[in-house]
């Protein structure tokens, strides 16, 4: 932790600026996808995914264009366009790898008491049922539809007394768990998610961040008159701005840019794995923080921080998160390890304008770009094959076949962090730890080595108890056997002595 934050505020001198940002740019234009390693230092790296295809309104077959959409979200084999500037959803399949086609498209839906039409749609999710979730911003409400598109419910303005009576309810973005249980992101609710039971009735707030602030600011708000306190900025928790539910029920929640103040204090959390109690569990073992690029500043075209504005995770826990500003794809293992990252702002294929959401259908990451309006179709490489299977090998717990995955992706990338972290795993779990901690030293992974080293001590001297017992009752028997012996011998003068004066 001493080291991510002092390399952060290096990074954030004007000096480190000048240097380390036009350093990042020229790896991007070596690579397409690049790492951090240890020392924070950007390496170039094999693709892990490639372009397949882009789909555009034409590719889709539509009569309307695409219109700033803002959702996407991925259902079996089905894949649902928020068409939010056309209001309505589009509904596509995928009857071969390489292409979608549109099933249809949902404007209206049949009964309610309000609007059977879309305003400003931002989000939809599908439940296990195949019962449609849609946020419905421009009418305020959460619509519940069947997969006839009958209308089955709505999710309106939470019921609580510390709301403004004034605030019109804004969902943005939803995500629904097996038991229909609705957690929804609403525009100026800062409390965290607005969790909804299955019969619609409001449960209250899960999930808030915590409130970071400044010491001497808070110092100066005690003292300030409240003329003064009005024109301060108030300290409140940090609205998400996207969230995403896994197979396992856990939410990833993203907020979007950190905050340099987080950083300096080592309490920068952009992404954050809630439970069901809205406590975040999300491990961070990795060297550096979960925000992206580790650079910000101006330079190469790009300025701030890395923007999390989606995030989507895989059934092996990897997670990758979408960074709007840059227009690049980050992923992170269950540790908190950086996996890869790659893609750029542009016009070419692999880059964009304005990305605004991603999933995932099995590895296929699709990304949906505002500005291009048109949906990337990304699929894995050999090289991210191999480190999927490497993975996927280990949590099945079939070590062997994850240490020879993980020496193929070694073959293929001597510099990739993972390979000698993951062989190291598999080497620890196989109890080879005097050959583990050599990977593990390699690559600086103290906790890991740790824990080589305590199980490696352990089984030396499990081997070698009866060298060691004996080696302890020779240095503590053979002195005392030493000394009696002197002690006889001594008296056997003393009584000679004795009985030589006595005649």
């Amino acid at each position: 932790m001493k080291r991510r934050v002092t390399r952060f505020l290096a990074s954030l001198g004007v000096v480190a600026m000048v240097l380390l940002v036009p350093m990042s740019a020229a790896a991007q234009e070596r690579s397409y996808t690049y790492i951090y390693d240890w020392w924070g230092d950007v390496q170039d790296a094999p693709d892990s995914y490639t372009v397949s295809r882009v789909f555009t309104s034409t590719d889709l077959g539509l009569d309307v264009n695409l219109k700033s959409p803002q959702g996407l979200t991925v259902c079996g084999e089905r894949l649902f366009i928020v068409d939010t500037g056309n209001n309505r959803i589009i509904e596509l399949s995928r009857p071969t790898p390489q292409t979608l086609q549109v099933e249809r498209i949902i404007d209206s839906f049949n009964g309610g008491s309000g609007p059977n039409t879309f305003s400003n749609p931002l989000d939809i999710q599908v439940s296990e049922d195949g019962n449609l979730f849609i946020c419905d911003n421009g009418n305020a409400r959460i619509v519940k539809l069947d997969n006839d598109l009958n209308f089955l419910e709505e999710f309106t303005k939470p019921n609580d007394s510390s709301l403004d009576p004034g605030l019109i309810f804004q969902p943005t973005k939803l995500a629904v768990d097996t038991a229909e249980r609705v957690y929804c992101l609403a525009s100026g609710i800062n409390k965290g998610m607005v969790k909804y039971e299955a019969d619609g009735e409001f449960s209250g707030f899960v999930g808030a961040t915590p409130v970071t602030y400044n010491f001497m600011d808070y110092l100066w708000k005690k003292f300030a008159t409240q003329e003064q306190r009005a024109q301060m900025q108030n300290f409140v928790p940090t609205q998400y701005d996207n969230i995403y539910m896994d197979y396992e029920g856990f939410i990833y929640a993203v907020t979007g840019t950190p905050d340099q103040l987080d950083i300096k204090n080592g309490s920068a959390d952009v992404v954050r794995k809630l439970n069901l109690m809205g406590s975040d569990i999300l491990v961070r073992n990795g060297e550096w923080y979960i925000i992206g690029d580790l650079y910000m500043g101006n330079g190469g075209g790009y300025e701030g921080a890395s923007y999390f504005a989606d995030v989507t995770c895989f059934d092996n826990d990897i997670y990758v998160c979408l960074d709007r500003n840059r227009g690049r794809l980050f992923g992170y293992d269950d540790q908190g390890n950086m996996v890869y990252a790659f893609g750029g702002n542009g016009n070419m294929d692999g880059y964009f304008r304005r990305p605004v959401a991603i999933d995932h259908m099995g590895y296929d990451l699709f990304v949906l770009d505002e500005l291009d309006c048109a949906v990337t179709l990304f699929t894995v490489t050999e090289f991210g094959q191999l480190v999927y299977q490497a993975i996927d090998e280990f949590d099945l717990g079939n070590y062997e076949a994850s240490e020879a995955s993980w020496r193929q992706v070694m073959a293929l990338d001597g510099n990739y962090d993972l390979a000698y972290i993951g062989i190291g795993r598999a080497l620890l779990r196989q109890e080879q730890y005097r050959e583990a901690m050599d990977y593990f030293e390699v690559k600086y992974d103290d906790e890991n080595y740790s824990k080589a080293y305590k199980q490696y001590r352990k089984q030396w001297v499990e081997e070698h108890i009866k060298v060691i017992v004996a080696v302890i009752l020779i240095l503590v028997i053979v002195p005392l056997i030493i000394g009696r012996y002197r002690a006889i011998k001594e008296e056997f003068k003393t009584a000679e002595v004795f009985r030589y004066y006595k005649k």
